[in-house]
């Protein structure tokens, strides 16, 4: 479970025209909302908030939030962050306020461990699912699902109801889709689309010296 402590201002002036002011400051516009939380209207240095997330637990970090206003000590995650097209800076962020002892969703990464057979015999390791989306308590928050991918072969899937979650951790789901796979061609195949392609390159080079 990681953590990190931001400190936050009350932003005073909303819209469109508030939240242009705010960067045009230096910060960065922000709104937290929750169950039982009314909305509150924040500005942050943007370099304070990449400094929060820089955990093992990214956007799952949980985030205390500092200051003089409601907000103070309330444990949030990162929600949401618009993002300049351009100049890649955060525009605008949003933060879900959080009860610890409530049961939330969250999108935790998949993350494959090991080299599989398939890719050893010249397969691909194929991501479906980045992300899985799984329900447990904000102190429960995996850091990423691992995979053992070593004994898949080509054309073999790993299906969400294959996954080992962590004990207190579960997947609410309707359809049992596909995490991961890897694709490509079986060693023999390729062995038989080399001898083929061989044997044509044979016969043309009969039919040339025929014609010499």
């Amino acid at each position: 479970m990681a953590k990190s402590v931001l400190n936050v201002e009350t932003r005073v002036r909303t819209g469109k025209g508030g939240s242009r002011k705010v960067r045009q400051d230096g910060l960065v516009p922000a709104v937290v909302y929750g169950k039982g939380v009314e909305a509150l209207n924040l500005r942050l240095d943007p370099k304070a908030l990449q400094k929060a997330v820089a955990t093992e637990a990214g956007w799952n970090t949980l985030i205390t939030l500092k200051g003089n206003g409601p907000f103070d000590g309330l444990v949030v995650i990162l929600k949401d962050m618009q993002i300049d097209a351009i100049r890649r800076n955060p525009m605008h962020v949003d933060f879900l306020a959080i009860d610890l002892n409530k049961t939330l969703a969250v999108m935790v990464p998949v993350q494959p461990v090991g080299k599989s057979k398939g890719e050893i015999e010249g397969g691909t390791l194929q991501l479906v699912r980045h992300e899985v989306e799984v329900y447990c308590l904000p102190t429960n928050i995996p850091t990423s699902l691992e995979i053992d991918v070593t004994a898949l072969n080509i054309g073999e899937v790993v299906h969400i109801d294959e996954l080992s979650l962590p004990e207190g951790v579960e997947s609410q789901h309707d359809v049992n889709f596909t995490v991961l796979t890897v694709v490509g061609r079986m060693a023999e195949e390729v062995e038989v689309g080399e001898e083929g392609e061989e044997g044509e390159e044979e016969v043309v080079t009969e039919e040339a010296a025929d014609e010499e």
